[in-house]
């Protein structure tokens, strides 16, 4: 086992990670920008390094700095939590030029199922259905092309991207220079890389993800799936496991599916495949995710394992610790994502929190890492807690969410929790009958 573990991530994932460390008597170096000097990621690390300015470019991006703390401090691994650096080859690579462990899949790996034109071609070698779009990177006038072949609406998708950032959805061939253009600048300043392909849009499908476990022996396993269909502006709100009014025979299907695509591209360590599935069954895989997802703690409540320290046994070489017929899924998890943000608009509300309580009780999880007196910064991600309930049934689970929603406490900033007390109290989500369109009904159309 490592003896310490740099964390390149902040918030509530670099506090996570210091946990499962702490479990696996791992020491750790967290890193921070001057914006984060006083978070309790610094705080809890047995050790922390400034690695720059609040700019996310000069400090949690700045992969010389990252690396030269690494050393500094005599960290054997580097985890990457989710965002920043977690999905780039480029800086897998060069940890492992450095000697410094990777906590996460190889950069060839991840040059393989992280892009999603080529996670695509992946799919359909093996002969996994794929959204009907262009076979790869397309310049305006391919975009075009490719769009009057499937039919509008069409949605153009960053190859490198995630989380929404690198997305249009076009309605008519008037409306495609101006969408290319934004997705393509959206793309190459988020991710470093501009190259965009065209997909046809579905209507009204379900977002679905299988989580997956794969060691270096070749071992792989897959944690059943989530639903993360309730969706605002392609960022995910609320999320459970298991899927809702779901066939188990699709749900085997995709299991399988999930762990072909692993198999293929030889990929280690923690990961998500995901699919769109239609009203009528019908299912396309999109993409795969080479992290840890933000969402996995729906996973780990439904299955017992610990995802995280799953991840750091895999990257120092132990083998998985149990086979799939070993995993006993038992029960529903729910997650709500709690952001500062106006819950009409969804614009972020930076500030001081100036009063926060959480809930507690049986079944009742919260990863945050903000307290009182805590500053939401403008540079970062405006995520202030994930609130997790566990039960026996997917109505209890329901019930034990209203319930700790009811008890949050969050003063001094605007945040989501009044849309998540909506939802929670909406029939059709109770019905477990809603698309990826669910939360359209509570808001105007976007411009």
């Amino acid at each position: 086992m490592f003896k310490k573990i740099l964390i390149a991530g902040r918030g509530e994932i670099a506090l996570r990670i210091i946990r499962a460390c702490r479990e696996l008597g791992v020491q750790t170096v967290a890193i921070y920008s001057e914006a984060d000097a006083a978070s309790l990621p610094v705080r809890y690390a047995d050790e922390s390094v400034c690695v720059g300015p609040a700019d996310s470019a000069l400090s949690y991006l700045n992969v010389a700095r990252i690396i030269s703390a690494a050393e500094i401090t005599h960290a054997e691994a580097i985890h990457p939590g989710y965002g920043f650096l977690a999905e780039q080859s480029h800086f897998a690579e060069i940890c492992k030029s450095s000697e410094i462990k990777f906590i996460g899949p190889s950069s060839k790996s991840m040059e393989l199922i992280g892009n999603k034109i080529n996670a695509r071609h992946l799919m359909q070698e093996l002969n996994i259905p794929t959204v009907p779009g262009s076979d790869g990177e397309v310049d305006e006038k391919r975009a075009l092309d490719v769009a009057e072949e499937i039919g509008y609406p069409v949605v153009i998708k960053a190859a490198a991207g995630g989380g929404g950032k690198g997305m249009r959805v076009v309605y008519s061939r008037d409306e495609m220079e101006r969408a290319f253009r934004q997705a393509k600048a959206e793309s190459g300043a988020a991710f470093g890389n501009d190259a965009v392909y065209v997909e046809k849009f579905l209507a009204y499908p379900r977002h679905i993800e299988v989580q997956i476990l794969a060691d270096e022996e070749g071992g792989v396993v897959h944690i059943g799936e989530r639903d993360c269909s309730i969706q605002r502006r392609y960022q995910k709100v609320v999320e459970e496991s298991p899927a809702p009014v779901f066939d188990p025979t699709l749900r085997k299907t995709l299991a399988q599916a999930a762990l072909k695509i692993v198999k293929k591209s030889g990929y280690v360590n923690a990961g998500t495949v995901e699919f769109l599935v239609d009203q009528s069954g019908a299912f396309y895989c999109i993409e795969m995710n080479a992290r840890i997802q933000v969402e996995h703690p729906v996973s780990e409540m439904v299955s017992g394992i610990d995802l995280i320290k799953e991840q750091i046994q895999i990257a120092a070489g132990h083998p998985l610790r149990f086979t799939q017929r070993q995993i006993k899924l038992q029960g529903c998890s729910m997650e709500c994502r709690i952001n500062a943000e106006d819950p009409m608009t969804f614009v972020p509300s930076p500030g001081m929190i100036t009063e926060f309580y959480m809930p507690g009780g049986p079944g009742v999880r919260v990863d945050s890492a903000y307290t009182d007196q805590s500053v939401i910064s403008p540079y970062y991600d405006s995520l202030i807690a994930k609130l997790i309930v566990h039960a026996p049934t997917r109505m209890e689970a329901i019930m034990k969410m209203r319930g700790a929603l009811a008890e949050c406490v969050v003063k001094g900033v605007n945040t989501t929790l009044p849309l998540h007390r909506q939802i929670f109290e909406d029939p059709d989500f109770v019905r477990g009958e809603y698309s990826t369109h669910f939360l359209e009904r509570f808001f105007p159309p976007l411009p």
